[in-house]
């Protein structure tokens, strides 16, 4: 309901006090935020976390990634047989998988698109630095992520 006074002097005022008058008595839509923290929806896209053991180093996700935020490195290993007389195997390690979160515009798109399911959203969203070069993540911080990624939801039958 809007109140319509009519024009005259000062009207404006009275409908600007009107409307203060009206919303002070209102519930604020905000929160505070330090001190009260909301709990994020289910499948929130917070901060990427990562399974190094999943990572096979095929680099699909720096690849893909828009904004060029991710940076990986890693060599190959070579693997005894797992059987005598087999044949040597060479396995991709991971040595470097940064993601620079100051670059980064949260798409999604390497999450989706790595083969190996080695990305995960997290819901955490507090991870603030003061220091622009404190939002690189190194692998080690990335897989520490881990522990805050939610089951995924049952599938329908």
């Amino acid at each position: 309901m809007r109140l319509r006074l009519p024009n005259f002097f000062g009207s404006g005022l009275l409908t600007g006090l009107w409307v203060t008058l009206k919303t002070l008595f209102t519930k604020p839509v905000t929160v505070n935020y330090p001190v009260v923290k909301e709990t994020p929806v289910p499948r929130a896209r917070g901060v990427i976390a990562l399974d190094q053991d999943a990572c096979t180093v095929c680099m699909l996700c720096a690849r893909q990634c828009p904004d060029w935020c991710i940076y990986i490195e890693g060599h190959k290993e070579e693997q005894p047989p797992a059987q005598p007389g087999g044949r040597v195997k060479k396995r991709a390690t991971l040595d470097r998988f940064d993601i620079d979160y100051a670059l980064c515009m949260y798409c999604g798109i390497c999450v989706e698109v790595c083969p190996f399911d080695a990305l995960f959203w997290t819901p955490e969203y507090e991870y603030s630095e003061y220091k622009m070069g404190a939002m690189m993540h190194d692998k080690d911080r990335l897989q520490d992520w881990l522990q805050t990624v939610p089951e995924a939801p049952g599938l329908e039958s």
